[in-house]
């Protein structure tokens, strides 16, 4: 059957705003049932505080809870793999940091694609991490450990529980010039219980688990890897300031998706991280941790995205230069 012009116009008008349509009404509908978020370390740990943090914030936003499931094991490259072959329909997303996004990258032969088989959804906080020791360890400033280091390679001892932990170590032995035992751990927490007992003599750490202890007086610090000091614990040096100028290394977090999320989902995500990280008793919650939260024009997909690239540039060559590898 012939239709007749204006007919025709009418109908091919509708039929190309269709898609239009349908992702207008995708977008209103979702999320229509309880998100996913993977969590690659185990429960009580920093990230998964953090995401707990930011999850309660969301749900007001999403208007559905966001459900955490913890998968640990091999540095987190475990989980991010789950995530990255989840199905691209926003009810599964994922947290993680600087190691599990980056460093796994050059650490970890793994079967994704860290910098194209997920997408971003928001930089979510930023954390420097710490030189600490146990107190019985008499250097009173890090010139001073730095010299004793130096005179007595190998005979101090320093727990590391994650990639980026290896690398700080590394990091910083290239740095100053010492050696270092290093013993591994499982997570932060044994190797912060073993720290506190005196079983080993240093640890690179991030603010979540350090200041409660440095709070408690159960360990001392010598530095924090930062710019400027941190305001939880501005008598804690800078590396700058304590003779180790330009060494900086934090422990971000950010939030993705798997690639393919449609665009119009991870906007409304994006929208539900904002609203959470704007709401001052979310803040407080974070700022507590240690957690520095980004400036509102950096939490979008596409800071998030250009930043973790420029930090894969960055920590790549010199994980490979360490040969640090997966544990």
């Amino acid at each position: 059957m012939k239709l007749p012009r204006r007919t025709f116009l009418h109908l091919a008008a509708g039929a190309a705003a269709l898609p239009a349509v349908t992702r207008l009404a995708r977008a209103q509908a979702y999320p229509a049932r309880p998100i996913t978020m993977i969590v690659p370390f185990a429960a009580g740990g920093p990230t998964d505080t953090i995401a707990r943090i930011v999850i309660e914030g969301m749900r007001a936003s999403l208007g559905q809870p966001v459900i955490i499931e913890n998968v640990g094991g091999a540095d987190g490259s475990i989980a991010i793999g789950r995530a990255a072959r989840a199905a691209p329909d926003g009810y599964t997303i994922s947290i993680g940091n600087v190691a599990t996004h980056v460093l796994n990258g050059a650490a970890y032969s793994l079967s994704y694609d860290l910098l194209n088989d997920l997408d971003a959804i928001s930089l979510l906080t930023d954390a420097p991490a710490f030189i600490i020791a146990k107190n019985a360890v008499p250097a009173k400033d890090l010139k001073e450990l730095i010299v004793w280091l130096k005179a007595n390679p190998d005979k101090m001892s320093a727990g590391t529980f994650a990639t980026w932990g290896r690398l700080f170590g590394a990091y910083f032995q290239s740095s100053t010039g010492t050696r270092i035992q290093f013993v591994p751990y499982r997570g932060a927490a044994p190797a912060m219980q073993d720290l506190i007992a005196g079983h080993i003599d240093l640890m690179f750490d991030q603010a979540a688990n350090t200041l409660p202890q440095l709070r408690n007086g159960k360990i001392k610090a010598y530095a924090v890897a930062a710019m400027t000091r941190l305001a939880l614990a501005p008598d804690v040096a800078t590396m700058d300031e304590a003779g180790v100028p330009g060494f900086h290394l934090s422990v971000w977090h950010g939030m993705w998706a798997p690639k393919g999320t449609p665009k119009d989902i991870i906007a409304k995500l994006n929208s539900a991280v904002v609203n959470a990280l704007g709401n001052p008793v979310m803040r407080q919650k974070l700022a507590d941790l240690g957690q520095e939260i980004p400036s509102r024009d950096q939490q979008t997909p596409a800071v998030l995205s250009a930043y973790q690239k420029a930090q894969a540039d960055k920590w790549w060559p010199i994980v490979k230069a360490a040969n640090i590898k997966g544990e």
